[in-house]
């Protein structure tokens, strides 16, 4: 089967690649084609993640198993039509793990045949930024706790409120480390 995927970076502006793949290739050549179609030169690592229509990620498939799990599957060992299909049309692309290079993945299309290559760039729309997009990550609890119902907040939190009650003759008030003496 040939797909027609459209492969959009998390940023405000618009840039994308259009990509059409066999079904048949490994998550991991999925992975080189993405990254080579916005010009990565292929030195960081990479993940995929399952998405549901809302964009929430599921299960992450590496390219390396890293260990931390028992049953990792990772990109090599995962056909693309395995995970991306008409039931499940959506994936989410990491490339950079430190700078979190982030893409939304989307089959648009599917075709009864076979591509002429196993992944061939259709179309490309955009420049990708020199740096990879700010994210900022945010859990429900802290966006929507009022600062009112903050404990440690405003004036009832007051570092003076615990002083030196324990006596264990160190003060806060000094200048510089050297305002301490070398004896213990």
């Amino acid at each position: 089967m040939l797909y027609k995927i459209r492969v959009i970076l998390d940023a405000e502006e618009d840039i994308f690649r259009d990509l059409a793949v066999s079904d048949r290739i490994s998550l991991e050549d999925f992975h080189i084609a993405i990254a080579q179609s916005f010009g990565f030169d292929l030195s960081e690592m990479g993940t995929f993640f399952a998405a549901n229509e809302e964009w929430v990620q599921g299960v992450e498939y590496p390219i390396v198993d890293m260990g931390f799990e028992d049953d990792t599957v990772i990109m090599r060992d995962t056909p693309l039509g395995t995970l991306l299909n008409q039931e499940s049309p959506r994936l989410i692309y990491v490339y950079d793990l430190l700078n979190m290079w982030s893409f939304f993945v989307e089959l648009a299309k599917i075709e009864d045949r076979e591509p002429s290559e196993p992944t061939e760039l259709l179309f490309s729309f955009g420049t990708l930024p020199d740096q990879a997009p700010e994210k900022s990550f945010k859990s429900e609890r802290s966006s929507s706790m009022d600062t009112d119902d903050d404990p440690y907040s405003g004036e009832e939190w007051n570092d003076d409120e615990f002083g030196n009650e324990f006596g264990d003759g160190y003060s806060d008030d000094f200048g510089s480390l050297d305002d301490y003496s070398e004896d213990y």
